[in-house]
């Protein structure tokens, strides 16, 4: 068994154990000698993130002086082994920093508490199923993420190609602009190969199909998987894409070293919140695309919302009411948002988006404006990933390689690689 592996049997172990523990168990919080309530908040990330993060947390603790709300952060990996632990010996924080792919693993175990109590009326539909089972809603999305093809203007300047107009280009259209790109260019290409399981998830969109149901299992079969890797195999041959080994290679390195990050690339598939990341990186003036069509139709370019992260609360928390107040605050309070600005991704209430976007510049503004910019466009929200799904992106990556240096067919790599993905779901 891989490290991988070792590690998820670990959290999964940690986190059933919940299952077995009186949901009154003390949590992470409490409360001090002179009525004072305590709350712990736990999240991943950078130091740029704990600072701004310990600001609104100040900011919510002017102006509800009887809640004091202590803070601790750590990386992302580091985060989930310590939260599984914390989870299962009943000392969960209050208020939990979440991820998607995570959330059904707890909510499911009744670890996390029901947010009926924050408001969401200013928030599109598809950000509130981001956090929301059939048994309630156990994360409220703190800001918001959509697909988009970033593109670099330089290369296709060099190339002498207009970028394309992204209402109405399909699928065709991608692969005649990123052909002429790289034979119009020396030593760069027209487009990096797909992001996972980003490509394959808008692609099944499309055809009115979903990488995943929400009965957990997998929404498309071996057909379906077949004309994606055949998709991409084309441009391979075509010269649109890099050959095989430059394009396994880019699957695993950092953003600013990829092929989009150093240049080398014209378009690339990403979320919206790492067009600044591409930027820098690059110095390129990054431009945010929608996702070809097969219609040539923006409507059915399979766009939608994805929650950069959730809160969620704590089922043990002995004080959910000031819990789901501090969650309130966090994603509904202007001030709130003007501090967090774009960190956790456009936030996903519209008036406090409205006045975050008024203090944005540069690629953080062009990313934030694309996002409402498609918010007509939207489709319905992905469902919540089954137990298992993080390990689709490493199994849709080894298949595509597989295709890429023709050791496989696409028929034969959509047959195997739909088998280990039921697998790695109904584990």
């Amino acid at each position: 068994m891989g490290t991988m592996n070792k590690k998820r049997v670990a959290q999964a172990v940690a986190i059933a154990a919940v299952s077995a523990l009186a949901l009154t168990a003390c949590g992470g919080g409490g409360e001090s000698e002179d009525g004072e309530v305590q709350l712990s908040f736990a999240w991943w990330g950078s130091d740029d993130r704990s600072e701004l993060t310990e600001e609104i947390i100040a900011a919510f603790e002017e102006q509800n002086p009887d809640i004091k709300v202590q803070g601790s952060y750590s990386d992302w990996n580091g985060y989930w082994d310590r939260l599984a632990t914390q989870t299962a010996a009943g000392d969960a924080p209050d208020i939990i920093q979440m991820d998607s792919q995570y959330l059904r693993e707890y909510a499911d175990r009744g670890a996390l508490l029901d947010l009926s109590g924050v408001d969401v009326s200013k928030f599109d539909e598809s950000a509130i199923d981001n956090g929301r089972t059939e048994e309630g809603l156990f994360g409220i999305t703190t800001g918001v993420n959509a697909p988009t093809i970033l593109a670099n203007p330089a290369v296709f300047e060099e190339a002498g190609v207009e970028i394309p107009d992204d209402t109405t280009w399909t699928w065709e259209d991608y692969a005649e602009v990123s052909q002429q790109i790289s034979e119009g260019t020396d030593g760069k290409f027209g487009s990096s190969g797909p992001s996972e399981p980003l490509g394959l998830q808008v692609w099944l969109r499309q055809q009115g199909k979903a990488l995943t149901t929400e009965e957990g299992t997998l929404g498309f079969d071996a057909a379906d998987a077949e004309e994606y890797l055949q998709h991409h195999l084309d441009l391979v041959k075509s010269g649109a894409y890099p050959q095989a080994a430059m394009l396994a290679g880019d699957q695993t390195v950092s953003v600013d070293q990829s092929l989009m990050g150093t240049g080398q690339s014209a378009m690339a598939q990403y979320w919206t919140n790492q067009v600044s990341t591409i930027a820098s990186a690059s110095g390129a003036d990054i431009q945010p695309l929608r996702f070809p069509s097969p219609t040539g139709s923006a409507e059915d370019a399979g766009t939608f919302y994805k929650a950069s992260m959730l809160l969620s609360a704590s089922g043990q928390t002995e004080h959910p009411e000031e819990a789901q107040k501090f969650i309130d605050f966090f994603v509904n309070n202007v001030e709130a948002g003007v501090i967090g600005g774009t960190e956790r991704g456009v936030p996903a209430n519209s008036e406090v988006r409205e006045a975050v976007m008024a203090e944005l510049e540069g690629p953080d503004k062009a990313s934030a404006e694309f996002v409402q910019e498609v918010e007509p466009e939207l489709g319905p929200a992905e469902p919540i990933p089954p137990k298992g799904f993080s390990e689709l992106q490493n199994i849709v990556f080894r298949y595509e390689t597989e295709v890429y240096f023709e050791r496989q067919t696409p028929a034969e790599a959509a047959e195997a690689m739909i088998g280990e993905m039921e697998r790695a779901i109904a584990s």
